[in-house]
Parts: C-alpha cells; sequence; structure tokens
C-alpha cells in the first residue's frame, strides 16, 4: 500500500488547506490601506455621485488592483523598490499627472458661472474617463508604493501561504471599490444644490494636491 504524506506548510494547516489567518489578515491589511482617502478614492467618489460611467470606472479599479496586488505578492514590488532611479521616475510623472487633475478640479470648483441641470451628467466622454481611471490607477505611485511595496513586503511575513494572503486582499480591495461606487450613487441627489458640484470638485481638487505632494520624490 502506497503512502500518502501531507506537507506541513504552517502551523495547524496543510497544502491545499485554506490558510484562514493568511486570507484574513490580507483582507484587513488591504483594507486598512485602501479606506484611506486617495486619488483612486476620490475619483470613484466623484463618478459615482455624478452617476457617470461608474460600471467601467469600478471594473477597471477594482481588476487593476487584484492585477498589482498579484505582482506585489508574486514579490516584483521588492526589485522595483530597489531601483531608485525607476522610483523616481514613476513618483515624478504620478505627481505631475495628480497635480494636473487637481488644477482642473480646482478650476472648475472656482468657476462662478453655475452648471447647467444636466451637466452632472454629462462631463465627459466614456473614453476621457476610462482614460482618466487608468491614470488614477496605473499612474499613480501611491498605489504603487501600497499595493507592490507594502502589501507585498507584509506578504512575505506568510511565504507558505502568501496567495491566500493576496486573496484576501483582492477580495477587500474589489469590495471596497464595488461599495464605495453603489454608495457614491446615492449622493447624486445632492447635486441637484447649486454649490454641490462645486464642493465635490473642490475636496477632488484637496485630495490630488496632498496626494501628489506626498509621492513627489524627495
Amino acid at each position: 500500500m502506497r503512502n500518502i504524506s501531507l506537507t506541513k506548510h504552517t502551523p495547524g494547516s496543510y497544502a491545499g488547506q485554506v490558510d484562514t489567518t493568511a486570507l484574513v489578515s490580507g483582507f484587513v491589511f488591504s483594507l486598512s490601506l485602501i479606506v484611506a482617502v486617495g486619488a483612486q478614492n476620490a475619483y470613484v467618489l466623484r463618478q459615482g455621485a455624478r452617476r457617470e460611467h461608474v460600471g467601467p470606472v469600478i471594473v477597471i479599479c477594482a481588476a487593476s488592483e487584484v492585477v498589482l496586488i498579484a505582482v506585489g505578492v508574486a514579490g516584483v514590488g521588492t526589485a522595483v523598490s530597489g531601483s531608485p532611479t525607476l522610483l523616481t521616475i514613476a513618483r515624478a510623472s504620478g505627481a505631475m499627472l495628480l497635480l494636473a487633475y487637481g488644477a482642473l478640479a480646482a478650476r472648475r470648483a472656482l468657476v462662478a458661472a453655475q452648471p447647467p441641470p444636466d451637466a452632472a451628467r454629462s462631463d465627459g466622454s466614456r473614453g476621457s474617463v476610462v482614460a482618466a481611471t487608468l491614470g488614477f490607477t496605473w499612474l499613480n505611485p501611491a498605489v504603487y508604493l501600497d499595493t507592490l511595496v507594502l502589501l507585498g513586503s507584509v506578504a512575505s511575513a506568510h511565504p507558505h501561504s502568501r496567495w491566500w494572503f493576496a486573496a484576501g486582499a483582492a477580495v477587500a480591495s474589489a469590495g471596497w471599490f464595488f461599495g464605495l461606487g453603489s454608495a457614491a450613487r446615492l449622493l447624486s441627489p445632492l447635486l441637484g444644490r447649486p454649490q454641490a458640484p462645486r464642493l465635490l470638485d473642490a475636496f477632488v481638487a484637496l485630495v490630488m494636491t496632498v496626494t501628489a505632494l506626498r509621492v513627489l520624490p524627495g
């Protein structure tokens, strides 16, 4: 009779079994990073409140986060963080993007003229919204610092269960964006008030500027 053995990976878990500790740790850590208001969240909030191409924005953000988490857990983040030149270029270009969009949002907030009744739903085409979402995700150095460097580093504490850690992190990120986009739709009636769109743009401008200053190479 052939002997069948199970390879033990972590205390209390075996190959093929779900490591709930790593799963929950990934979920909690990812949520702690993503809940903080940043450029991505501010843009999702803005689009959700305006009911403007919310579906594509949520899907792009959620899918991108899953990919970045997988790359970070695979160890690419450690390699990237070891290249000062690459990090400087990424942080500088991302900061420029955030400052540019923050300036546009500030300009909209400061415009004296009141927007027409349907302006909250006709701000941009699907293509421009998709491009902006991709930019805030893939050209935002803060996203890389969170997913590739920080999350990837913490995942290394679970060497034999890092993909369960990644699974928990991915569920938290995707769930957050779907929840944020859906909840923001509830704010759309508030945009009927004269000053509401300008206040939202002022908030977005502030978040974009603060984020840009945080990631600028020092």
